[in-house]
C-alpha cells in the first residue's frame, strides 16, 4: 500500500480513533516505510517536456 499521507495524520483523516489504530496496527505490522525525498518526477518530467515544446 502506497500513501502520500503520513501515518501520524490518519487518526484526524479517519476521525475514529479505535478504527485508526486497527487499520495502522494492520498495515504497519511487519511492514517497511520508505520516505522518499525530492521532487516529485512528474513535475520533473512536466517541466522537462514543456522546455521541448517551447523551441
Amino acid at each position: 500500500m502506497t500513501s502520500q499521507l503520513p501515518t501520524t495524520q490518519w487518526h484526524k483523516t479517519i476521525g475514529d480513533a479505535t478504527l485508526a489504530d486497527a487499520i495502522l496496527d494492520r498495515l504497519l505490522h511487519n511492514s517497511h516505510k520508505l520516505k522518499l525525498k525530492g521532487e516529485s518526477m512528474r513535475k520533473v518530467m512536466s517541466e522537462f517536456n514543456e522546455s521541448d515544446h517551447s523551441e
